[in-house]
């Protein structure tokens, strides 16, 4: 499990305040210059006109924040094939939430799992919800966030809590690939019901290259 930004298809000249606070009149209307330093921006007080559902976000510190949809990818250990990509708002906590979702649908099937995942899925929250799904939680741990890691020798002595930590990285190739090749770096469309559309086109290209490629299993 993993989970990506995808730019939305708005200008961060389309992000304004909603608070009705009058506007200065544009210098050019057809692309007027906007001046952003000393002015506070956030998701609180200002929108896209453009792109409503797109929501100002950074993929870490010291990154450029950009009008972004949040995109969760869900893929099976074996052939690294995309399970679900599901397009979430870009809130800080899509990744988590958009987890729970797609792994409560996957045990409709029955049996238990286990979900590899990068540092930011070790919150205790999260944790304790995997578990109350029967799903064992094999995540990076967040040793230097306050409490420190949600999991502990029970889960991280066994060898299997090492493979997924291996397996996981597989997914990176999978949105590298289709933000690279698929377009996905960037949406062309607008509203998260289109972008949806959008990444299960794309996932879809990407398994299907994928399937293409795996070998024809030995008897």
């Amino acid at each position: 499990m993993d989970g990506t930004l995808i730019q939305a298809w708005a200008s961060l000249k389309s992000f304004k305040r909603q608070d009705g606070a009058p506007a200065q009149p544009p210098d050019d209307p057809g692309n007027p210059s906007v001046n952003f330093h000393g002015e506070r921006r956030s998701n609180a007080t200002h929108k896209s006109t453009t792109d409503p559902q797109a929501l100002l976000a950074r993929k870490g510190k010291g990154k450029e924040a950009k009008l972004c949809h949040s995109a969760n990818a869900l893929a099976e250990n074996r052939h690294s094939l995309l399970l679900d990509l599901q397009v979430e708002p870009a809130d800080g906590s899509a990744e988590r939430r958009a987890a729970v979702a797609m792994v409560d649908e996957r045990l409709a099937g029955g049996g238990r799992l286990t979900l590899g995942g990068d540092k930011g899925y070790d919150t205790r929250a999260f944790v304790a919800c995997c578990r109350q799904l029967k799903v064992t939680p094999h995540l990076a741990q967040n040793l230097a966030r306050p409490g420190g890691s949600a999991l502990d020798a029970r889960t991280t002595r066994h060898p299997g809590y090492g493979i997924s930590q291996r397996i996981r990285q597989r997914i990176e190739e999978a949105f590298g690939w289709m933000k690279t090749v698929g377009g996905l770096r960037q949406t062309r469309y607008r509203g998260r019901a289109r972008v949806q559309m959008h990444a299960y086109l794309v996932a879809a290209a990407y398994n299907l290259l994928r399937i293409a490629r795996l070998e024809p299993l030995v008897p």
